[in-house]
């Protein structure tokens, strides 16, 4: 049954009905378009929530789109199933809307939980750009900062580190001008120093007290600062808008602000200030990092001015040095130039006052043999004894180099200590008596009598020190006492460094010697031991004297391990002058330990050499004189010659002792010694050859046993010396 629910229509409403079904038809195909899209797209994703929802929202769709299509039968009369699927079409689609319209309620919530994550999401990616943008500003930093190192580390020159510190950073930061101010060496102002254009006007002073400059040096990083303060106007006048500028202190770190085991201390004088300056007419600032950049670039050159500055105190450190050295080089030749001349000085003084001290000496001992009265006997053993004392002073004053250097040895032996008392006041008696001095000798009863020690030494010192209580005492007395030292008595606090020490086979003799004479004012007393120093009071200086006594004995009692001072009230109140020396018991010290003597034959004094050839070679007539009579005394067929080559023609095998000087002028002894060698092949028919020198020298005697002598003997020689060197050429084949 047909249904006719319209009338019939006019043209133009026709017309309109025929674009609502064209309408409807377009509006229907894209409704089915979309769930097709939908389907697809969950396909695709791997994970979608909500798919029920997409279903609900796809099946609203399609109806919406049946609706319209449907709707295309509707536009003109249809049948009542036509109008029985519309209204179901139009029914399915309402409860599909409510349904969903239902469903979107509890979505909605989710939904906005999702728009609040992605918000979330964008912030954090946001973040993450501006970290990541960091990074990369840093690590651009950091290369800069690298690059900048590099040159400015590139040398150790201060003015070089300052100018290429500000062109780097012109260049990193594209600057307009960048300045450093230096600290004067008042340290109240501050100079342009160095700038970035030449055309500013370095040496330009400002005050240090200012308020800007405060402010940069009281904050520990870049500081922006007006453009028109006293530090930044560094531009020519003209109109334009100035750049920002930016200062930061520089710490100036010089080796006295060095502490020990600390770190360097800082003072406002200690800074100097960099300014830095944007182009003008620019609307650009600073940022973080480039701040950043400009404080670790002033540490950098902080610590490159602090190596330039140890470099340059290590320059004139070495300079001063190497002065110092050159100075120290030419006084050491100067010295040494010196010594070389004293040397030889006194070599040319030793020998030519040893040869009259052996004429003395040899002539007193052959007159001291011969048939003298008993008071002319005395006077040449005087004579000998003093011959013999000066001969041995003669060594010391004119070695000094060896009493310098520790090199003088003592010549140890045994003695009879009580008669070297004796003998020393025989000595000081005479003068005494002339000056009408009162001279005592006490010794006391456990001293031992005889001794082991070097005899000459200790007379010597005795000998210096009584000599000197003499001299300088006018009247009243000179008393000498010697005891055996006991512990309690050696100790002295004024030489802490002496530590005796007593042992069985040794024994400590003290002796005091004490004057009346003119006294000692205590500020001479470290002057005393002084080489040629003398006391200067008015009551000794008419005293003749050289200055080299006490030194020399204070020489001689630290070799025999002793100690010796003075004691004085006063000028005017006398002296006492003290001395302990160690000395040896016989028969208790080991004999090994101690140098060789050489002993004589019991019947030494009646031995005699007659008929033995002896050439004594000596180009000095007067000495060849000498050394002749001490043979012939003892004995002996002497012939002498003055020359080594007058000497090979002569010596022949008769001849049993060949005596030659080695001082002789202008002739090398040494080859004449060779030349005997040479002449004589086997050693048994060769003379026995002995030097005759007044050297001291230890080269002069090695110099002799090099070349094959036999033996040695120093200047001045007498009759008993003689007597021995021949008895040991003749025993042993050699001067012991």
């Amino acid at each position: 049954m047909d249904c006719n629910c319209f009338d019939p229509l006019l043209p133009a409403d026709e017309l309109l009905m025929k674009y609502q079904y064209i309408s409807d038809f377009f509006i229907a195909v894209a409704y089915f378009s979309i769930p097709i899209e939908l389907v697809y797209f969950v396909q695709k994703s791997a994970v979608f929530p909500y798919r029920w929802v997409l279903v609900q929202f796809g099946a609203f769709i399609v109806l919406c789109g049946a609706t319209h299509l449907i709707n295309l039968w509707t536009s003109t009369p249809h049948t009542r199933t036509v109008a029985m699927v519309m209204t179901t079409a139009k029914f399915s689609t309402a409860a599909v809307s409510c349904a969903t319209a239902v469903m979107l309620v509890h979505i909605i919530p989710d939904l906005l939980s999702v728009k609040t994550r992605e918000l979330f999401l964008k912030n954090k990616a946001a973040e993450l750009d501006r970290e990541m943008g960091l990074i990369r500003t840093q690590e651009e930093t950091g290369r800069y900062v690298r690059m900048l190192t590099h040159e400015i580390r590139s040398t150790l020159d201060r003015h070089t580190i300052l100018k290429t510190t500000l062109v780097e950073l012109g260049r990193a930061l594209q600057l307009e001008e960048c300045a450093l101010w230096m600290p004067t060496r008042t340290g109240v102002e501050l100079q342009l120093s160095y700038t970035l254009h030449h055309q500013n006007p370095v040496g330009f002073t400002v005050p240090i007290q200012l308020p800007v400059i405060n402010q940069v040096f009281s904050a520990n990083r870049a500081v922006k600062i007006s453009p028109n303060s006293a530090v930044a106007r560094l531009r020519p006048t003209r109109k334009y808008i100035p750049g920002e500028v930016v200062a930061v202190r520089v710490p100036l770190l010089h080796l006295s602000n060095f502490q020990t085991n600390d770190w360097p201390e800082l003072s406002p004088k200690s800074y100097a200030l960099m300014v830095l300056m944007l182009p003008s007419n620019s609307a650009r600032q600073w940022h973080v990092h480039e701040l950043e950049l400009v404080d670790v670039v002033a540490d950098q050159v902080a610590v490159a001015l602090s190596h330039a500055a140890i470099l340059e105190e290590s320059m004139r450190a070495r300079d001063l040095l190497m002065e110092q050295n050159v100075a120290l080089d030419l006084a050491r030749r100067e010295a040494e130039t010196a010594v070389r001349a004293r040397n030889d000085f006194l070599g040319v003084m030793n020998h030519e006052m040893r040869t009259p001290m052996h004429a003395v000496v040899a002539l007193s001992s052959l007159l001291q043999e011969s048939e003298l009265i008993p008071e002319q006997r005395l006077m040449v053993e005087t004579i000998l004894k003093s011959s013999n004392l000066l001969a041995t002073l003669i060594n010391d004053v004119l070695d000094l180099s060896r009493l310098e250097d520790g090199s003088l040895q003592l010549d140890v032996g045994t003695f009879n200590l009580h008669a070297l008392f004796r003998e020393v006041l025989n000595l000081i008696k005479p003068v005494a008596a002339v000056k009408k001095l009162f001279v005592t000798l006490s010794l006391s009863s456990d001293l031992p009598e005889v001794a082991i020690g070097d005899e000459k030494r200790l007379m010597q010192i005795l000998l210096n020190v009584v000599g000197n209580a003499v001299k300088f005492s006018k009247e009243g007395s000179v008393s000498v006492s010697a005891v055996n030292a006991k512990s309690e008595s050696l100790i002295d606090p004024r030489a802490p460094e002496f530590f005796p020490v007593q042992s069985e086979n040794h024994f400590y003799l003290r002796v005091q010697v004490k004057d009346t004479g003119s006294g000692i004012n205590p500020q001479d007393f470290p002057k005393l031991f002084c080489k040629f120093a003398q006391n200067q009071e008015p009551a000794t200086k008419n005293s003749a004297g050289t200055g080299l006594g006490l030194a020399i004995c204070k020489r001689f009692v630290n070799l025999m391990e002793g100690h010796i001072w003075i004691e004085s009230e006063g000028v005017g109140k006398g002296s006492t002058a003290i001395f302990i020396v160690k000395l040896g018991i016989p028969g208790r010290l080991n004999e090994s330990k101690l140098p060789f003597m050489p002993g004589l034959p019991a019947n030494h004094m009646q031995m005699t050499f007659q008929g033995l050839k002896v050439l004594v070679m000596d180009d000095n007539g007067f000495s060849r004189m000498v050394t002749k009579s001490l043979l012939v005394h003892l004995g002996c067929d002497v012939t002498t010659i003055g020359s080594g080559d007058e000497c090979l023609r002569i010596l022949t095998r008769e001849h049993k002792v060949l005596i030659m000087d080695v001082s002789i002028t202008g002739m090398n002894c040494y080859d004449v010694a060779v030349s005997v060698h040479e002449k004589f092949g086997k050693r048994l028919e060769r003379p026995l050859i002995v030097a005759l020198t007044g050297n001291t020298d230890q080269v002069t005697k090695e110099n002799c046993l090099r070349v094959g002598m036999d033996g040695v003997i120093l200047k001045p020689v007498s009759i008993d010396k003689m007597r021995s060197v021949l008895s040991g050429l003749l025993e042993h084949g050699t001067v012991l």
